[in-house]
């Protein structure tokens, strides 16, 4: 059962934090359309597109920053129960500090819980039309894939290569597929174009050329143009540099399995924004904690020295975090050391400063 201390605190929590997200987000959302209102008008966008945009961009922005608005919430409203002189009533009353932490413990798991499911399903929606809105209208002429030499490998025997894919014609140049059984080529297919036909779902080959590999002598095959079938598709061959962030969590799963047996050249990329899905919402009862040991003791300098405080930590926080996940995208770091590196560091500062508070 809650108490009485447990409602108000949970009340102050759970309202503070969803004021500041509705004071900040139209704040981001007014400076982002008058950073891109040139661009729409000049390309003519229609309403409803824009009006979907920022709704995308609302969900998209809320979700990137969400630790830091709460960190500052939870130091605002306990910053003003300590001033007020409500914290130290509170433990005066017999209360521990562990027990007057319990009320925001629960609004940082109710905070958790929604972070997670919006990172997992509804944040990737959101980012899919935010990022194609973006390449549509606002950075056209830039490409949001790699289309230029382009090396995968489809499954365990089928390895492919084309000097340039394109995807919205859905054709591609100096292709070449070689079939291998161990370690020993069987045969090569290669083409000068390869196009794809999406009424029967065929590959069209011209300059079709079949090298056969073998034991004595090879065996070659010309065509002008052949109508074959093949195991992938055009999109799942240069997917876009933003896709890990498109995709719930079942579909990036199977997303990063198949890109792995592919050799994909992207994989802690698209690993980083799968653990930070599960590390940035944990980051709540981080951030919480520091946030009331913060906050909990009164200052001379009043609530703006606890908020300055909050606001340099906050800021260290989202620092660690994107360097991190960039050093695990262009290196071999470890994408789950990166993505939890922050989390690790602040909760050993967290215990820090709770034993502190508690004196």
């Amino acid at each position: 059962m809650l108490s009485i201390l447990d409602k108000y605190i949970l009340k102050k929590y759970l309202g503070t934090f969803g004021l500041l997200m509705l004071l900040f987000v139209p704040i981001g959302i007014i400076v982002h359309l008058a950073e891109k209102i040139d661009k729409i008008l000049e390309n003519e966008v229609p309403f409803p597109i824009v009006a979907k945009y920022f709704l995308d961009f609302t969900i998209y922005f809320a979700d990137l920053l969400f630790p830091l608005f709460l960190f500052l919430s939870v130091i605002w409203f306990t910053s003003k129960l300590a001033n007020n002189t409500e914290v130290i009533a509170f433990l005066s009353s017999g209360v521990s500090f562990y027990r007057f932490l319990r009320p925001y413990m629960i609004g940082a798991t109710i905070v958790c819980l929604i972070a997670l499911a919006s990172g997992m399903y509804f944040a990737p929606t959101a980012s899919k039309g935010f990022n194609e809105f973006k390449y549509e209208y606002l950075k056209k002429g830039k490409q949001d894939r790699d289309q230029t030499n382009v090396f995968r490998q489809i499954n365990d025997n089928d390895y492919i290569y084309a000097s340039y894919f394109n995807v919205k014609e859905q054709s591609g140049n100096n292709f070449t597929l070689e079939h291998f059984k161990g370690n020993e080529m069987t045969y090569k297919i290669s083409a000068n174009r390869i196009k794809y036909n999406s009424k029967d779902s065929t590959y069209s080959l011209y300059k079709y050329r079949k090298r056969i590999v073998g034991q004595n002598d090879d065996i070659i095959v010309r065509k002008e143009r052949l109508d074959t079938v093949f195991d992938f598709e055009m999109e799942d061959l240069t997917p876009v540099d933003y896709i890990a962030e498109t995709l719930n969590v079942i579909e990036l799963n199977r997303f990063i399995a198949r890109e792995k047996a592919r050799g994909s050249s992207y994989i802690n990329r698209y690993e980083v924004v799968r653990y930070k899905r599960y590390s940035l919402p944990v980051s709540a009862y981080i951030l919480t904690i520091i946030a009331v040991a913060v906050s909990s003791i009164k200052r001379r300098g009043g609530m703006g020295v606890n908020l300055a405080i909050g606001i340099g930590i906050g800021m260290v926080f989202i620092f660690f975090d994107k360097i991190f996940g960039t050093m695990a995208e262009q290196s071999d770091f470890s994408p789950f050391l990166a993505t939890w590196f922050p989390n690790i560091v602040f909760a050993i500062l967290a215990i820090y400063l709770l034993r502190n508070a508690k004196r």
